[in-house]
Order: C-alpha cells, then structure tokens, then sequence
C-alpha cells in the first residue's frame, strides 16, 4: 500500500459540490495532514491537471477528473454492450477473445473470454499496454490519423518485448498499412512469446477508433491457415459492437455478412 497515493485520492475526495473550493489551511485541517504534507501533494495533482489552484488561497478538482469519468462511462458502455457478442465469438472460434480500449497513449483490456490453456495464469483484464507490439494496438493505430500514431510513438517509444517486436517506427507504419488492407491486424508473438493474435478496430457513433477485439491463442495457424475462417467471425463482431455504439457505416458495402456457418 503506498501511503501518498491514498493522501491524495483523500484530498481529491475532500471537495464537495456544497464546498468546491477550499483553502490549504482547509483541507490540511480536514484531512488531519500537515499543511506541507498537503501543499506538495495538491502542486503534484495540479501538474496533472487533477487540481487546479483558482487563486492565491483556494484550491479546487482539476479537469481531468471529468476525462476519467468519461472513460469509465464508456468503458462499462463498451463491455455490456459487447458481451453477448464476445461470448459468441468465443464459442464459435474456441479461442480467447478480448475487448479493449485506448485509454489515452495505451491499451487498456476491459474484458476478456480466456481459455484454460492460457500461457499466463491471471486474466489480463486491467492490463494496460503498449499498442505497437499487440493485435488490438495495432488495430487501433491503423485506424488513427498518421499524426496521431506518431504523437503516440513519441510519448511511448516502441519497447521491445519478444525478437518479434517491432521497434522501427517506418516499419510499424508499413504494418498499419498492411492492416488497413487486411481489414485485420496480426500479432505474431510480438507481446508474448507463444501467443498470435488477430484483432480488428472498433469505432464508435463518429466513426472514430476507441477500441479493438482480438482472437488470441498458442496456435500459430491463427494468424497463418486458420485466418480466413477466423476472420469473417471477428470482422462481424467488432462491426456488431460499433454498431452498438453508435457506429453507422458510410455505405452498405462496408457491411460484413453473417456467413451461415459463423457464429450459429
């Protein structure tokens, strides 16, 4: 437990909307703190923009709080309405499937359907990743503007993970762009050595690229000789989950068709 980091989630939930804005002797006598002990702790949350000082006496929550509550609003959003879907994607391809979210310059794995033979024992829910080395990151990334990708690239870097991960930003776009003509990104153990992966982009009601779903597992023909049956089931869902998000597409040819032997 890291006493700091509960100091200040007690000093963000020391506002209230009877009392939003209070003074350092205020929250220092509140929360029982030392004023110095405070002071620090309220600079470092508004270098973050989770405080902001409204002037020389008084202090109130910072509008990054209102961009967390945004995300958690349509992170529950997502997943429900994703589930039912998920699980029939599950069912269908025998695989694990994930759902995730691009949570500002990461990924963030919101909801998963895992099988037993997993490489890893603990679900990967919660995790939050770089998007260049996995199927649902680099889903993402093909669907964002070229200026976005590398505002991302430049904040992050491109670590390496496996001798499979890409660390060259020139070849990462040769990627995406491979991906866009696809209609699906590949991750051939670039994250976890032993795990291939196909994911595709979900979008939300303006189009825009908020999350990916994936089909992963220890069989290399996923991404090699079982691809074109496992894609027409991925395609569809991450279409039926746009859909659920508002998501129109432009024409009726950018449907995906329910085949009849998928997803019965």
């Amino acid at each position: 437990m890291i006493l700091s980091v509960l100091k200040a989630i007690d000093i963000m939930n020391v506002f209230t909307p009877e009392e939003p804005y209070l003074t350092l002797a205020q929250i220092s006598q509140r929360l029982k703190m030392p004023k110095s002990t405070a002071h620090n702790l309220l600079n470092t949350l508004a270098t973050r923009g989770f405080i902001e000082k409204i002037n020389d006496d008084y202090y109130a929550l910072g509008t990054a709080i209102i961009s967390l509550t945004q995300s958690a609003r349509v992170n529950a959003e997502l997943r429900d309405r994703a589930a039912p879907l998920l699980r029939e994607l599950a069912d269908a391809t025998k695989e694990s499937v994930y759902l995730t979210y691009l949570d500002g310059d990461y990924v963030l794995y919101i909801y998963a359907i895992e099988t037993s033979n997993r490489l890893m024992a603990r679900s990967a829910i919660g995790d939050r990743v770089h998007p260049h080395c996995t199927g649902v990151g680099k889903a993402i990334l093909a669907e964002l503007p070229e200026m976005d990708v590398r505002g991302i690239i430049q904040r992050t870097g491109l670590p390496r993970f496996t001798e499979n991960t890409c660390t060259e930003p020139e070849q990462l776009f040769e990627e995406l762009e491979k991906t866009r003509q696809r209609g699906y990104s590949i991750d051939n153990q670039e994250h976890e050595r032993g795990i291939f992966c196909i994911g595709a982009a979900i979008r939300d009601g303006h189009g825009k690229s908020i999350g990916a779903c994936s089909i992963s597992g220890l069989d290399p023909a996923i991404i090699d000789a079982r691809a074109n049956a496992l894609c027409p089931d991925l395609l569809f869902t991450a279409q039926e989950i746009s859909r659920r998000m508002g998501y129109i597409p432009a024409t009726p040819s950018l449907l995906v068709r329910r085949e009849a032997n998928h997803l019965r």
